[in-house]
């Protein structure tokens, strides 16, 4: 599971498990500077057929495609979180990629290069991937029976911010073109952040996801470059925020900041935000607790935006 290399012709593939698996970059990937990087498992989960495992070593970036039974065109690209130091694989991947599924959305879960493991440009590294990985989805979208103009991406955390950078900056050259892929938008038709980071802002960031992604001590420039928040334009996609109140590890700040922001730059957001549910939720809340209901208040959203199927 999970511990396929990347093919040299950036054709799909299969793991042991029989998960369909696409190599985001043929040949040398950018930034590689011939760090050793080893791929790691860790299982979390301490139940019996219950998997939450954390993945870190991306040497070999990738989508994992997850198809439903009866494809409707739509797409998601999910992006897990972790701080930028690991990915919530099955929180945050697998978990959401079932539930889409169910809606007749095709997944592809992101397996994005951490920063911190030894790459060139590492505040730009994530981005690279995220945009890559949206033009090959558009790329191959016969393939996998998308329509190229409803694919959406929905990220957790510090996928949040990944997310939130792909639809403020999918215009942004963070690499030079390899292919005709290169040549498709990676603007994605909406985005769904989900208790994310935002802001790099000492005063409301995450410090864990900032200093991964820029360093211990970036300047103000950087850290106005990477906050989402100030970034939007007329060329943002409609956004979708959730946030709880009582999250201790990213503050509400961040979505509330980016939801002042969207409004203020005129560009269609959606914000809902709950009393409880603390941080890193995924799909896992108690029905009755008021938070549970975020995937179907996305789902309505997407429709009324175009991309899911009414």
């Amino acid at each position: 599971m999970l511990t396929l290399a990347a093919a040299a012709s950036g054709a799909g593939a299969q793991t042991a498990a029989g998960e369909e698996v696409v190599p985001l970059w043929p040949g040398r990937i950018p930034g590689a500077r011939g760090t050793a990087i080893t791929r790691k498992i860790e299982q979390r989960s301490k139940t019996a057929g219950f998997d939450d495992r954390w993945v870190t070593g991306i040497d070999a970036p990738a989508l994992v495609v997850k198809r439903p039974a009866r494809a409707t065109g739509a797409a998601v690209l999910l992006v897990p979180g972790g701080g930028y130091g690991f990915l919530s694989y099955d929180n945050e991947g697998v978990e959401q990629a079932r539930w889409l599924n169910a809606l007749g959305v095709t997944c592809f879960i992101l397996l994005y290069r951490l920063p911190g493991e030894g790459w060139n440009d590492r505040r730009l590294v994530p981005l690279q991937d995220a945009q890559r990985a949206m033009r090959l989805i558009r790329s191959r979208a016969a393939s996998f029976g998308v329509d190229p103009t409803r694919v959406a991406v929905l990220g957790f955390s510090a996928g949040g911010h990944l997310a939130g950078s792909l639809a403020t900056r999918h215009g942004e050259a963070t690499y030079a073109p390899i292919d005709a892929a290169d040549r498709l938008s990676a603007r994605p038709d909406l985005a769904g952040l989900i208790y994310p980071v935002i802001s790099m802002d000492a005063a409301i960031t995450h410090r864990g996801s900032r200093d991964n992604l820029l360093g211990p001590t970036p300047d103000a420039a950087t850290v106005a470059a990477a906050s989402v928040e100030r970034r939007i334009t007329a060329e943002t996609p409609p956004v979708f925020l959730v946030h709880a109140s009582d999250d201790d590890t990213v503050p509400i700040a961040n979505s509330l900041n980016m939801y002042a922001a969207l409004l203020a730059a005129k560009r269609p957001a959606e914000l809902h935000v709950f009393d409880e549910g603390g941080h890193g939720f995924g799909t896992r809340l108690a029905k009755t607790m008021p938070a549970a209901a975020w995937p179907t208040l996305f789902a309505a959203y997407a429709r009324r935006k175009g991309v899911f199927a009414g």
